[in-house]
């Protein structure tokens, strides 16, 4: 996508504050740390942060966590619905009409209060009653980059780090991969996020990330095919051989990420009308159609309850996440 197509707020929220003298200050600072770490690392800009808490078994963990805590608590956790419509009275949401995907029966749900973390493209036409054409149209034309992660357990790789104790496993956790004759984007090396997430320490657990459309010809490969062409990539960069392959999986990500193209620029229409909707608020990175991190899509959570418990109607605050100057590491 060339530049000049893209809104200037993609880079301001994932770069912002960024400089080369500040990278060239940081840089200064590592060469002569005394080792000491703040894990909070206050004084650091985000996009230099060279470590961070991370769950033993993958972010999935934190999340089967807060269920197991709902439940607990005497919450109900429902899945397998899809939300055909929106029921309100023009100013708050009343109900939320679904199927379930799996019987084919109805249920509506009624509530004080709800959240949505669902692509506005795909819930805008499921108010009722309708919004305004002008809005529609804007929702319409929301673009997204879908994502394909093909995981290879392999033996090794063909790469390592030399360090005085002899070869190891290179440290990065992801890698971007910059050749142009493949289509691979980057990759993650899993042992490196926890060592929990490999079985066998002597294997190595990797990801290999497809940035895509859904239209597009990778998409609609088979997993197998898919498992082929990522073996194949690996190869021809040196990363792999093939023969090492132990195990594999693909998991397709719709929507993963909201873009800052198509109808975008015209956004504030569409927060303009679900905003009216005292009762009903908007989070996460799909929710807000706003490319952040998860700590900032956790924010808006959080914020959003915060709003509730004060009796507040106002989501200023939940829209100025990610948006302010400051980041949010460093209050």
């Amino acid at each position: 996508m060339p530049c000049d197509r893209i809104s200037a707020e993609w880079g301001a929220q994932r770069i912002k504050g960024l400089s080369v003298w500040s990278t060239l200050v940081h840089a200064l600072r590592m060469v002569f740390k005394n080792g000491n770490s703040d894990i909070g690392q206050k004084g650091t800009e985000t996009s230099l942060i060279e470590q961070f808490l991370y769950p033993k078994f993958g972010p999935g963990q934190m999340w089967n966590e807060v269920a197991r805590r709902i439940r607990e608590m005497g919450g109900d956790i429902r899945t397998g619905y899809a939300a055909e419509r929106i029921v309100t009275d023009g100013w708050r949401v009343r109900a939320l009409e679904t199927t379930n995907s799996a019987t084919g029966q109805k249920e509506t749900f009624e509530g004080d209060y709800f959240f949505s973390t669902a692509p506005l493209k795909e819930i805008m036409r499921s108010f009722k009653p309708v919004p305004p054409k002008n809005v529609l149209d804007v929702s319409d034309g929301l673009v997204y980059r879908d994502l394909i992660i093909v995981g290879l357990l392999v033996r090794s790789l063909l790469i390592n780090d030399d360090t005085p104790q002899g070869k190891k496993l290179i440290s990065d956790n992801w890698i971007y991969i910059q050749e142009p004759e493949v289509q691979l984007c980057r990759l993650q090396i899993f042992n490196n996020w926890s060592p929990f997430m490999v079985a066998d320490s002597a294997n190595v657990w990797l990801g290999l990330e497809y940035f895509c459309n859904e239209s597009d010809e990778v998409w609609n490969l088979s997993d197998e095919r898919m498992v082929v062409l990522a073996q194949r990539e690996l190869s021809k960069i040196g990363l792999i051989d093939s023969a090492d392959v132990i195990d594999s999986t693909v998991i397709r990500v719709e929507k993963a990420y909201p873009a800052y193209f198509g109808t975008y620029e015209r956004f504030a229409e569409i927060r303009e009308h679900v905003d009216r909707y005292r009762n009903l608020f908007l989070i996460g990175r799909n929710g807000m159609h706003r490319y952040n991190n998860q700590d900032h899509s956790m924010l808006t959570a959080m914020i959003a309850v915060d709003n509730i418990i004060a009796c507040k109607t106002d989501k200023t605050g939940l829209w100025d996440v990610n948006t302010e100057m400051d980041y949010l590491e460093k209050k």
